[in-house]
């Protein structure tokens, strides 16, 4: 359920660190988050958020960890996993997917990672085929700039104005 603004501006930070872990599994991220509290507005929250970004190629790797294969439906519950069939509904194309994501694992040794709210499966995997194209180190900096994508969309999500 989400927190308003003045719940999650008054919350201890125990209480806060599992809700956006879910949205980004970086301490950094989540301590930066926190120490900006209290915020005015979701405005304020979502700039905090974003000062926390790029991300460390250490963080990412890490964050990476925490989410399922794209077309793969999370078998975990919580926030995150619900976040995130959420945010996978629109793959419907699961068998190309594992093909794929086997390729892209097997190139960067990392599953694929992009935000896909909003996103059709065949635009996914569009662009996960596009990025095999990227050098090991490009590739890492593209899934970090995408989960703060991803970071973004979940905080709206756990807090509201």
């Amino acid at each position: 359920m989400p927190l308003a603004l003045a719940e999650f501006n008054s919350a201890s930070a125990a209480e806060l660190r599992p809700t956006l872990t879910a949205c980004l599994a970086v301490p950094r991220w989540v301590d930066t988050v926190l120490a900006g509290r209290p915020y005015a507005d979701f405005a304020a929250l979502s700039k905090s958020a974003d000062s926390a970004t790029p991300l460390q190629r250490n963080e990412i790797r890490d964050a990476i960890a925490a989410h399922p294969r794209i077309g793969e439906r999370p078998t975990s519950k919580g926030s995150d996993a619900d976040w995130s069939r959420t945010e996978q509904s629109g793959v419907d194309n699961a068998d190309e997917f594992a093909a794929a994501n086997a390729e892209y694992e097997q190139r960067f040794g990392h599953v694929f990672l992009v935000c896909a709210s909003g996103r059709s499966g065949e635009e996914l995997l569009a662009n996960l085929r596009s990025r095999l194209g990227n050098d090991p180190e490009t590739e890492l900096d593209v899934a970090g700039a995408e989960l703060a994508k991803i970071a973004q969309l979940r905080l709206a999500k756990a807090v509201t104005a």
